[in-house]
């Protein structure tokens, strides 16, 4: 079977060799690239210009963007079908295309994501190493803990306060270099599809800078409705750990403290939300008053087979409705999830209508293709290409950051930062 022939249907003239080639997994693709870059943002806007209302979310925002990073390059691996050629896009890196090029980027940003985590939490690290070192008759699990945090220091003990300054000074210096690295390791994907002459659709040079608007709205979207169901969580523990240790705050204290943060945050996420929506609205606008020559079959695409994926999935429920609500006053937690997770079906619909529906169409300009995602996978090609391929790839970093957060605490941690 020839690829793309399982999910791919066919309407009117269309060429023999045609098919919807980059399906589900290349939609991923930009998606969760966009929330890592989307989530550093905003861990920047603390570190970087000095909000200190989003102190408690920056570093988590931090940790958030470390594990979603390893996740970037995962839809490729399940879209190529010799996925072990992927790590030589790492080893040898260069300039010649835009996905060589994503080597070197991806390389520097995590290297940059890298270093911030450990001058933020290099305190922690002193401080547990320390601590465990004077445990007597320790444990296996404390024995490991001592070794990994002793390991995580790198020989760096000096905790005294120019130390920490300097930490500080360090952690301003690489938010502040890694923003542009950050909008250029998503802008690029944007770049690819913005630099396809032969597609109609995705011919255009606002298409790299609408791609970085929208992962800025997706990461601080993402982010804060994990922070939010975190600090959940964290409320139902911290009240049943209460009773035994009476220090601990109290659930209305960090429900207040939630809240705040929240509200905080939205007004971001706004800001960005109609950054995105602009450049959007100007691209569809341009393209209609100028009526270029692929224009007749951009309007049946547009304005007739994907009309509801963007003017009602994408601009409607995912950009008006999420507006409105934030836009409402006295945001509450429910309203800010429901506002969140709406703006995060936006982004993705405004990525699946790019992918897809920039493929919708046959270059006779004059058949049209629509894709049908796999649900069941009965192949590893239906996996990877389908439903259960995609939801693979959106809980992995759920996965790493429980995983950090055994390492890397996201609150109550007590330093000059």
């Amino acid at each position: 079977m020839v690829h793309g022939e399982a999910w791919t249907i066919k309407e009117f003239f269309v060429y023999p060799n045609e098919y919807i080639y980059w399906t589900i997994q290349i939609v991923m693709y930009p998606f969760m690239t966009g929330l890592v870059a989307g989530a550093f943002v905003l861990s920047s806007l603390y570190h970087v210009f000095g909000v200190k209302q989003l102190k408690d979310i920056a570093r988590f925002s931090l940790v958030f963007s470390f594990a979603l990073l390893p996740v970037a390059m995962m839809p490729l691996l399940f879209h190529l079908l010799q996925p072990q050629r992927g790590i030589y896009v790492m080893l040898t890196p260069h300039f010649s295309s835009a996905i060589a090029a994503f080597g070197i980027v991806f390389t520097t940003y995590g290297m940059i994501v890298a270093s911030e985590l450990w001058f933020v939490y290099r305190k922690y690290f002193v401080e547990t190493a320390l601590e465990l070192r004077k445990v007597g008759g320790r444990t296996f699990g404390q024995h490991f803990r001592h070794l990994l945090y002793s390991i995580l220091t790198l020989g760096a003990w000096d905790i005294s306060e120019h130390a920490l300054e300097r930490d500080e000074k360090a952690v301003r210096v690489l938010a502040g270099g890694g923003i542009p690295v950050a909008c250029f390791l998503h802008g690029y994907a944007g770049f690819i599809f913005g630099s396809v002459k032969a597609n109609a659709l995705w011919m255009t040079p606002l298409m790299p800078v609408i791609f970085i608007c929208s992962a800025v709205v997706s990461g601080i979207a993402l982010c804060m409705i994990t922070y939010i169901v975190t600090m959940e969580i964290r409320k139902l523990i911290v009240a049943w750990k209460r009773k035994q240790y009476p220090e601990l705050p109290s659930p209305e204290e960090l429900k207040s403290a939630e809240v705040q943060v929240v509200t905080m945050t939205a007004r971001y996420l706004i800001m960005f939300l109609i950054l995105a929506i602009t450049l959007e609205l100007l691209d569809l606008i341009f393209r209609g008053y100028t009526a270029v020559k692929s224009w007749d079959i951009l309007r049946s695409v547009i304005y007739g087979k994907d009309f509801v994926s963007i003017f009602i999935l994408q601009y409607g429920i995912g950009n008006l409705v999420p507006f409105i609500l934030f836009l409402l006053p006295r945001l509450t937690i429910r309203r800010a999830v429901v506002g969140t997770m709406l703006v995060l079906l936006g982004v993705f619909m405004m990525r699946w209508n790019v992918v897809i529906g920039g493929q919708a169409f046959s270059s006779s300009f004059a058949g049209f293709m629509e894709y049908r995602l796999p649900i069941w996978p009965g192949s590893m090609e239906l996996y990877r290409e389908g439903l259960f391929g995609a939801l693979t790839v959106a809980v992995t970093p759920f996965i790493l950051f429980w995983i950090l957060t055994k390492i890397l605490p996201v609150f109550d941690v007590k330093d000059s930062h």
